[in-house]
């Protein structure tokens, strides 16, 4: 199993790990000072670089250019539960396709595995640590 580890920095600023990357992330203060994305926005950033590495790896695989290929995401939440509700993606390209090529485009970002995610979501579960247990290693 990976793992990502979340540390509180200060206010709702928060530092998160996995393997070797650092990533900071908070909730804008209200004076608008920011240190990073919120989660939300990690969230969309995933779908669409997702997106953008299986579109880039399908124009690749045909023999066509890849360098350039953008993914613009606009997206929008929905309340109760609080949570994205919408997301559009637009796939920006580097040349011109022909229509069995944009099909194949199409069909090659439609297995980007957070959309997949997306579509079917994952079992969470939250257990809370007490501090004596983190200190034994458990």
């Amino acid at each position: 199993m990976s793992t990502v580890s979340v540390t509180h920095l200060a206010d709702q600023k928060f530092r998160v790990e996995t393997r070797d990357h650092v990533v900071l992330v908070d909730q804008p203060a209200d004076d608008g000072t920011e240190v990073g994305p919120t989660p939300l926005e990690l969230l969309v950033m995933a779908l669409a670089s997702c997106a953008a590495h299986y579109g880039v790896a399908q124009l690749r695989a045909d023999g066509l250019p890849a360098d350039g290929l953008m993914v613009q995401a606009r997206w929008t939440t929905r309340p109760d539960p609080v949570r994205v509700g919408r997301v559009s993606l637009r796939i920006v390209l580097p040349a011109p396709l022909e229509p069995a090529q944009q099909q194949r485009l199409l069909a090659a970002i439609d297995h980007c595995a957070v959309h997949n995610t997306l579509r079917c979501p994952p079992q969470v579960e939250i257990e809370v640590a007490e501090p004596s247990m983190l200190a034994i290693g458990r």
